[in-house]
Formats: structure tokens, C-alpha cells, sequence
């Protein structure tokens, strides 16, 4: 079986590979900035903003982070609209 990845558009010509995202947060809340200035410090962040505001923290796998210049709303509806209505969990 192979395990196939799946690219999510984040602005700029950029992607992340979906299968690797665990979470995505605002970068205002003080959780969220102690998490990247950690992740800065190991250099274990991925800057995908083009130089432009950063609008959401998207928490990797293996204690990576990555900034992006699109609103966490966003980033979740390009998810959304990527995928069939049968493959989302109902509420």
C-alpha cells in the first residue's frame, strides 16, 4: 500500500503536506507565540508567508511548525472543499 500526500495550497505558492498537520491556531493567543519562539529557538520552524503577516500556526508533526498568511478559517475550508462530502465526520 502506499501512502500518498496530499498538498494543501496555503497562499503564495506554497503547500503543506496535509498528512503531517495536527493542528492549526491563531498566532495572537500566548500558547500559540510560546510554541513558535520555542520552534524558532530549535529551528524547527517553516515560514510559508511570503513576508506577509503571519494569520495562523499550523503544528507539525515531530514538534515542527509552520507560519502561514491565511486565516485558520481558510486553511480548514481548502480541507473542506478538498474532499468529498462522505469523507467528513458528521457533527
Amino acid at each position: 500500500m502506499t501512502d500518498r500526500t496530499e498538498l494543501i495550497h496555503v497562499g503564495f505558492d506554497n503547500s503543506l503536506a496535509l498528512n503531517r498537520v495536527i493542528a492549526v491556531a491563531s498566532p495572537t493567543s500566548a500558547p500559540a507565540k510560546r510554541m513558535v519562539h520555542r520552534a524558532k529557538q530549535q529551528e524547527r520552524v517553516v515560514d510559508l508567508t511570503s513576508g506577509r503577516r503571519t494569520k495562523a500556526v499550523v503544528v507539525l508533526e515531530n514538534d515542527w511548525v509552520a507560519l502561514i498568511a491565511i486565516t485558520p478559517e481558510t486553511f480548514t475550508g481548502r480541507i473542506a472543499s478538498g474532499r468529498h462530502p462522505s469523507d467528513q465526520l458528521s457533527t
